[in-house]
């Protein structure tokens, strides 16, 4: 097998391998180039190649998602690295493990301005879990550096003890996106010649395991909590993005069993019952602030990721409850600003220590009261529907349904995400959307790095603006054939046209709405996507029949919706359904 002749390489490679991080998002370069040709020569790793850094670095993204394990990421120096910056805060913000391996110039070669050079050394500081600078041995230095370098320095850079330390900083490195659930950063650099390779392994480098310690709740905690739930008539339990299939159903039945127990879910929480209310916009919009009071909970337990609804925070902030409880292994955020217990544990371990200590259900009409007001909102939901012209809610509607069951749905940010709040959806889909940031930047890479490596079809649903704006991703040579994108064109950002503003000034429009006269056909044909359109009721429905079928090719499904009314009719809606 062929070997990049650097051992600094090989080490950053062998342990990748120690780790069994097997997925490597490559990006062409030059610096990069003594770990492209160790990792594309080694059959453990799948190699992928990825031209522009931002979509790359979200696809990677969308692959550590679905296999909730460390992809990484390979680069060239200078602003290379600066274009994963995106995807590296989603990571951060949601929870999913990326390894960037920066390939950098020589510590003598920064800052005398030669060319392709940044400061690389901890540039993702705010927004990663670990990074390290390896240290390049001082025998791979020109001479006329070596003699004027401080004779004390070079005594530092003894070989030994310098690839020692390299050792230890990647496995501290590589061991934190594992056991930390996120991005992490190794800088490496290389010295010139970049391209030569031998068949001899020349590095055994330490592996150094991850330490496990396994925190068992107090039982003390556990009685104090059992305490205060059963002495509550009102308790919300709120639940953010979670990945599919991870809350055992057992907890969820239980809890729907309780009539003192109201339990909020979003569209990307993946958790199912019939009894919980999963539209939390649709329930709770239409409130009167005495309705508010009435719907306060006494607990409030959440768990998962961000929350999608705006109107779900603002009224905990506004009617807070005397108990927020958060459940978590890695972090508690106080998002409703009265965070009294951080229960470091997982929903699984929490629920199992707690609900066997029930022996009894509070007496309550909590559920039964807004069970019977959700029940209400579906009706005049439905309603609404058979009397509202052709929009984007007609549409969303139409396309959630005919959604093939046992696949993934992939939901842009801002309306599409939104509008899909409001529907049900089939509940053998798995939903996720890059809510840690909640930016347009990387929907549509994250969509196909998922569709690359899931055995499920995988359906992106997305807005003009997103879809544009990332573009590029669609330059990947792993798309599979069943793809499929729904794009909602509405000529702009129709979100902004919700929010406050006088959204029928030329301002507005260009700096806000962004309008615009694009459509995905051009851009389709150049990357070999299926392109069909649709652009009223019947139009769409006939599309939706033949959209998932089997293809030679990937699919998009790009939908025109009339820009100036979608607004109305989602602002409409919830006056209609109280």
């Amino acid at each position: 097998m062929l070997y990049p002749k650097k051992p600094l390489a090989q080490t950053v490679i062998q342990l990748c391998k120690a780790k069994n991080i097997q997925h490597i998002v490559i990006s062409p370069g030059s610096r990069n180039a003594p770990l492209t040709i160790g990792f594309t020569n080694d059959p453990f790793f799948s190699c992928y190649s990825i031209v522009d850094e931002r979509c790359a670095g979200f696809f990677a993204l969308g692959m550590a998602q679905q296999i909730e394990s460390p992809v990484a990421l390979l680069c060239t120096s200078g602003s290379a690295l600066l274009n994963y910056y995106p995807a590296i805060a989603e990571a951060f913000y949601s929870d999913i493990p990326l390894v960037v391996l920066s390939a950098d110039r020589p510590k003598y070669l920064l800052n005398i301005g030669d060319g392709q050079t940044i400061n690389q050394k901890d540039v993702y500081s705010n927004h990663i879990l670990e990074s390290t600078n390896l240290k390049l041995n001082f025998e791979y230095e020109p001479a006329i550096i070596k003699s004027i370098e401080n004779k004390q320095e070079r005594m530092l850079g003894v070989k030994q003890e310098l690839d020692d330390e390299n050792v230890t900083k990647i496995n501290t490195v590589l061991n934190k996106a594992i056991s930390g659930n996120g991005p992490v950063h190794i800088n490496i650099p290389f010295e010139e010649p970049l391209y030569d390779t031998t068949e001899k392994l020349e590095v055994k480098p330490k592996v150094i395991d991850i330490e496990v310690r396994k925190k068992k709740i107090d039982d003390f905690f556990i009685q104090e909590c059992f305490d205060d739930w059963n002495s509550y008539s009102k308790k919300m339990v709120l639940i953010g993005a979670n990945q599919p299939n991870k809350i055992e159903q057992q907890i969820l039945d239980e809890l729907a069993k309780d009539n003192s127990v109201i339990v909020f879910t979003e569209t990307t929480s993946n958790v199912h019952n019939k009894h919980f209310f999963n539209s939390i916009d649709k329930m709770i919009a239409p409130l009167t602030e005495e309705e508010f009071k009435e719907l306060q909970p006494d607990i409030l337990v959440t768990f998962g990721g961000l929350l999608v609804s705006k109107k779900i925070k603002g009224f905990l902030r506004q009617f807070q409850p005397k108990h927020h409880w958060h459940i978590d292994k890695k972090k508690a955020n106080n998002t409703f600003f009265c965070l009294d217990k951080y229960i470091e544990a997982t929903p699984n371990q929490f629920f199992n220590s707690l609900l066997p200590r029930l022996t009894h259900f509070v007496k309550s009409d909590y559920k039964p009261f807004w069970s019977a007001v959700k029940q209400i909102r579906d009706e005049k939901h439905q309603d609404y529907l058979n009397e509202i012209p052709f929009s984007d809610f007609k549409v969303f509607d139409a396309i959630l349904k005919a959604l093939p069951g046992q696949s993934i749905l992939q939901l842009g940010n801002s309306s599409a995400v939104r509008y899909a709040q409001l529907f049900n959806l089939n509940n053998t889909i798995d939903v996720f959307c890059n809510r840690g940031t909640s930016g347009i930047d990387g929907s549509t890479s994250t969509a196909i790095g998922c569709a690359k490596i899931s055995k499920k079809q995988t359906i992106l649903i997305t807005g003009d603006l997103s879809f544009f704006y990332d573009s590029n991703a669609l330059w990947n040579n792993f798309i599979p054939n069943n793809f499929r994108i729904i794009l909602i064109n509405n000529e702009g950002g129709g979100i902004f046209r919700i929010l406050p503003g006088d959204k029928n000034s030329k301002k507005f429009e260009t700096f806000f709405e962004t309008t615009h006269n694009l459509n995905a056909e051009h851009l389709c044909k150049m990357f070999n996507f299926d392109y069909v359109t649709a652009s009223n009721e019947r139009q769409l429905k006939a599309q939706l029949k033949t959209f998932y079928s089997d293809s030679n090719q990937p699919k998009l499904l790009e939908i025109f919706t009339p820009r100036t009314i979608n607004d109305q009719v989602l602002l409409d809606y919830f006056k209609f359904i109280k």
